[in-house]
């Protein structure tokens, strides 16, 4: 039997937040299938946390073709391979375009208009580097395809759902340019049906368990069915333990991998908002305690804090606080901590600190 407060710890290395951690961008997000991306920013630091050469991989990756951004799974934005996305969107689309089709129906969406803006699309982005979305909207427009509300964001979104288009390179700043999918990604992993479904749970259970067929249905969009015969497709490669009666799959040798790196997964980490280790999973108790929770997300919107994690569980939340002279680190404890634990959120925070003030790598 293993207990919640492993359960925590295991997550915390299979998430590749316990070093060694992987050495480039695109082995950490190989690693972990997926990482939620709704704030570029944010996702960027998720992959910096996870990769020994940090966010300068994580862009270099974007630009070269290697990573891109979309919305694949719960039709929310993640950062995937460029080589994963296409098989990706076959699998898990229609079920997000299906669910959509009710606002699409409150903007005055529908499959001609869907239609009509992926040829101007095209016409636009075709040889292209891409376009960022304030231009792409300016072509639409000019063509008279409405994009005021949140129409022209939809229109973008049912694309990228259709595998028409995708975030790739960045244009100087943090704004992506988009790209025209079967362009940017030249040679993509052919899976399909249930191929497809067993690399969806091989790559799920791996990078963030211990975890459960529900845990696989809430992160990927699936329904409950689906995700057990996703995972009874994946086999003996998964590892499987009880919890608390229930069974969790991971991998297989997570219990040795975190005896090997149990003090660095015990460790202070800083979390950026939206982070893989917080929103990977329907039951997040072991990693957010309940009296934590309604504070890593008080409005009740969607909107995830930035959190501070100690021995794998959410002890506080930090931001960015402009007051002063130059950027600096607020944090707010949601937990008691002993004093050794308070030394290191200090040096951690005066890390994080040097980072804003200067973000060349952070």
């Amino acid at each position: 039997m293993t207990s919640q407060h492993e359960l925590a710890l295991q997550r915390v290395v299979a998430q590749q937040l316990a070093p060694p951690r992987a050495r480039t961008a695109r082995e950490a997000v190989d690693a972990l299938g997926a990482l939620q991306a709704q704030d570029l920013e944010s996702g960027l630091a998720s992959v910096a946390l996870r990769a020994s050469r940090g966010s300068r991989s994580a862009v270099r990756a974007l630009d070269d073709g290697d990573l891109v951004r979309s919305w694949p799974l719960r039709g929310t934005l993640h950062l995937v391979l460029a080589t994963d996305l296409p098989w990706l969107i076959r699998l898990l689309a229609p079920r997000s375009i299906a669910a959509a089709r009710a606002r699409a129906r409150q903007l005055g969406i529908d499959d001609a208009l869907v239609a009509r803006a992926a040829d101007i699309a095209v016409g636009a982005l075709t040889g292209t580097r891409g376009l960022v979305r304030a231009s792409l909207y300016r072509r639409w427009h000019e063509a008279g395809v409405d994009t005021d509300g949140q129409r022209g964001y939809h229109l973008l979104w049912q694309l990228a759902q259709r595998g028409v288009v995708c975030l790739g390179p960045l244009d100087g700043g943090r704004q992506q340019r988009i790209v025209l999918l079967d362009e940017w990604v030249t040679h993509p992993r052919q899976l399909e049906g249930d191929e497809a479904l067993a690399e969806l749970a091989v790559r799920y259970f791996r990078g963030h368990g211990p975890a459960t067929v529900r845990d696989l249905a809430r992160w990927a969009g699936l329904t409950q069915t689906t995700a057990r015969t996703a995972t009874e497709l994946a086999g003996p490669t998964l590892g499987r333990t009880t919890i608390d009666g229930t069974e969790h799959l991971g991998d297989p040798a997570i219990a040795d991998l975190l005896a090997a790196r149990r003090s660095a997964a015990r460790g202070v980490l800083l979390l950026p908002g939206f982070d893989e280790l917080i929103l990977g999973y329907e039951d997040r108790s072991a990693t957010v305690p309940a009296s934590v929770a309604p504070h890593i997300a008080p409005g009740s919107n969607g909107m995830f804090l930035p959190t501070i994690l100690s021995d794998g569980q959410v002890v506080g939340t930090w931001r960015r606080s402009r007051r002063g002279p130059l950027p600096s680190i607020e944090t707010t404890m949601l937990a008691e901590v002993p004093p050794a634990v308070v030394a290191a959120i200090t040096r951690a925070v005066a890390v994080r600190q040097e980072d804003v003030a200067d973000p060349g790598d952070g």
